[in-house]
């Protein structure tokens, strides 16, 4: 059928022959329309089905509700609006009729990206992945930065979870913080699968109810630091969070805001097997993306974990057959004088150090950091060697430890990197106490290295193309931990770029079933990879990722399928072939 333009309607087809059919399908400049004549009333709307695109000719009409047969989704003809918000408002054309000529006005929608915003939150709201990932798609076409999808995420995850920040939150910030090292076409699927945990993590939770900060004139950051530290000491979570958010809104910088968390989350021992500060260091990464506007609605969502985490003075791991607990409290008395007698010169300690950590028994490592302190070593630099350590578990992790267990290493590491991303933006005597946690965490690790696994060495004559284009198909398949660690190795030793392995493994990594725990593994080890660029450690964190990311692939990839379908029907393609 040719369509005639008629200022910016078409004509689509003959009023008389639409009400003998009772439906039509036309194909106008790129639309596939259906034409309905209901009573005395003739409707246009877009052929596909606004959720996963069904051609809705197919479907049936019934007291002016038109229903999709493939989900059931159900849509009300007059003005498109669906009563299943699983789907989206079905798109309509207006009409008007002229004789015996139906034309159909195919003017755009107005501000598209407006309705996919609401739309998102409609994901977020109701847990529906795939309005996520199309609200995703969209607005990312919007905002390339990807800042504003991010922004709406964490803002609902804050308010939402009763429980504070958690999972949800945290997946959302690696994998923003991953976006920009991804090539382009993975960074829509990076930002989907965070924004899908958090409305998992939120759905069926109470709301959080945030409390308003001291009325009037508050006291300084110090007192209000001291008071925040005293309530999660006696695990007042609602106290501390009254205290945290009138420091915020009484000027604290996001300095005295870093160190009042920091503190609070190293006054106990490794605080939730090493979630809860990595939370803290995930949460100001976050305003540091969103802004520190938003610091009371987020920083008031750490308390309830910080109060009720469990602490490792209560484990018998770090109690027997060797008192960790008692051990630190003593190491921590001499840490004041270690870091005041300091030495000015350059510290070299580094590669004993990591030795050490790794090696040595619990009273050789303590004092082994004290000295490192008194030689000269930064706090940063401390830190560095300890995150170093606990990557080294990992990349020499042997597949004959239990499934479980490589979790247990992975903590180590992700605590000992949020550690040192803390001293980064603000040391303090205090969180310095987090790098003696992370290293005694390293050494309890210590029996998940026997046997260790060797480190692979690169491949003679390797060709970096060639190997980055055999990672998809062998992490098809499961248990190819030595086989990514040697592919990841002589990539990197053949020359290959950095930040083409680290977009692969992202790209794999959003390819499988969310794991929390490898979202963590790959998002610290990309970190960790750039802070060492230049030294010889720097590949060591991408072979360790490698090893981990193939540990826990090939997954089902029900989430990429969900995601693909979403991006199949933005770009316009068929997903149901009429055979018709």
């Amino acid at each position: 059928m040719t369509a005639v333009a008629s200022d910016r309607r078409v004509r689509a087809a003959s009023l008389a022959e639409l009400r003998a059919g009772g439906r039509q399908v036309v194909h106008l400049d790129g639309h596939v329309v259906c034409l309905f004549a209901e009573g005395e009333e003739v409707f246009a709307v877009d052929n596909r089905c606004p959720h996963m695109g069904f051609p809705l000719h197919r479907g049936s009409v019934c007291d002016g509700i038109l229903t999709c047969h493939w989900h059931h989704a159900r849509f009300d003809l007059a003005t498109g609006g669906t009563f299943d918000q699983f789907a989206d408002e079905l798109r309509r054309f207006p009409v008007s009729v002229e004789g015996d000529d139906v034309l159909v006005d195919l003017s755009p929608p107005n501000d598209p990206a407006a309705h996919q915003r609401k739309r998102l939150q409609d994901g977020l709201e109701r847990d529906i992945p795939l309005v996520l990932a199309k609200a995703a798609i969209a607005l990312l076409e919007a905002d390339p930065s990807g800042a504003e999808i991010f922004r709406a995420g964490l803002e609902f995850g804050v308010a939402r979870r009763g429980g504070g920040w958690f999972r949800g939150l945290t997946t959302l910030t690696c994998f923003m913080n991953l976006t920009p090292r991804l090539d382009a076409p993975e960074r829509a699927a990076a930002l989907y699968q965070g924004l899908a945990d958090v409305a998992m993590d939120s759905a069926g939770d109470v709301p959080r109810f945030p409390l308003e900060p001291l009325p009037g004139r508050v006291p300084g950051p110090a007192r209000l630091a001291a008071w925040f530290r005293r309530f999660v000491e006696v695990r007042d979570a609602e106290g501390a969070e009254r205290a945290l958010v009138s420091a915020v809104r009484g000027g604290a910088t996001p300095a005295e805001l870093a160190d009042m968390l920091f503190a609070a989350a190293t006054d106990h021992r490794y605080l939730d097997g090493g979630h809860t500060l990595d939370f803290v260091n995930k949460a100001l990464e976050a305003l540091d993306t969103a802004g520190w506007e938003h610091a009371e609605a987020v920083l008031g969502s750490l308390p309830a974990q910080l109060a009720g985490a469990e602490r490792m003075e209560e484990s018998n791991a770090w109690r027997n057959p060797v008192d960790l607990v008692r051990l630190l409290e003593a190491t921590f008395g001499e840490l004041p004088a270690a870091l005041e007698s300091r030495s000015s010169h350059r510290w070299d300690g580094r590669a004993t150090l990591v030795g050490t950590v790794l090696d040595a028994e619990a009273d050789e490592i303590a004092g082994a950091l004290l000295s490192a302190l008194r030689d000269g070593a930064t706090e940063v630099e401390l830190a560095s060697a300890v995150t170093y350590a606990a990557a080294r578990r990992i990349a020499r992790f042997p597949t004959s430890n239990e499934f479980g267990d490589w979790d247990t290493a992975l903590h180590t590491f992700t605590f000992a990197n949020a550690v040192e991303q803390g001293l980064r933006r603000s040391p303090s005597p205090e969180l310095v106490r987090g790098v003696f946690d992370a290293a005694m965490s390293v050494h309890l690790d210590r029996f998940l290295n026997v046997p260790a696994r060797r480190l692979p060495n690169p491949e003679p004559g390797a060709d970096p193309d060639a190997l980055l284009a055999e990672l998809p198909a062998l992490l098809d398949r499961q248990q190819q931990v030595d086989e990514a660690r040697q592919l990841a190795a002589s990539f990197l030793g053949a020359g290959g770029d950095p930040q083409r392995l680290v977009a692969a493994l992202g790209a794999a990594l959003v390819r499988e079933d969310r794991n929390f725990h490898t979202i963590q593994c790959v998002e610290a080890a990309a970190r960790q990879h750039e802070l060492l660029s230049g030294t010889d450690d720097a590949a060591l964190p991408l072979v360790a990722a490698a090893g981990y990311l193939a540990a826990h692939a090939t997954t089902n990839r029900s989430q990429r399928q969900t995601f693909e379908i979403a991006r199949r029907l933005h770009r316009g393609e068929q997903l149901y072939e009429d055979v018709d």
